[in-house]
């Protein structure tokens, strides 16, 4: 029953720590894009961007992917140290999605980041926004195991 308890602890540790990145990640990606990024979710079917909601989603599941993996090959080890994998890999990886955002914005034609935010259907330049995020977790997601 201890180790039970235990395990359930260390579950609402991790789920507390996923949860502030994961709130972090969409908060960075709300500040590298124009205008408020809730609003572009949240719109009416004609002010809505279905772009914006591809890249935030790339982004969350990035991040989560990122975390799962450091949890997970982690989780033999003392709580603290893996929990300090978590932070650390996780932070990171918003980082590299971050940098990643502007580089494919300078290497595209036109305002990538500007684009994204369109109300409308996706664009073929948020696909590659969302590509390069998912890019990212997975390169970090290998750098752990």
């Amino acid at each position: 029953m201890n180790d039970l308890l235990s395990a359930l602890g260390h579950a609402a540790v991790y789920a507390a720590a996923a949860s502030v990145l994961l709130v972090v990640a969409y908060y960075v990606l709300d500040v590298v894009t124009p205008g408020h990024l809730g609003t572009h979710l949240r719109g009416t079917d004609e002010t809505a961007s279905s772009s914006a909601a591809l890249v935030a989603g790339a982004w969350l599941v990035s991040t989560a992917l990122v975390l799962f993996t450091a949890i997970w090959t982690n989780g033999e080890t003392s709580m603290g140290m893996a929990l300090g994998w978590t932070v650390a890999f996780g932070a990171f990886g918003i980082v590299l999605n971050t940098l990643m955002l502007f580089l494919i914005d300078a290497i595209t034609p036109g305002n990538l980041r500007a684009i994204v935010c369109e109300p409308g259907p996706v664009r073929p330049l948020a696909s590659v926004a969302a590509a390069t995020a998912l890019s990212v977790a997975a390169i970090v997601c290998a750098s752990i195991a």
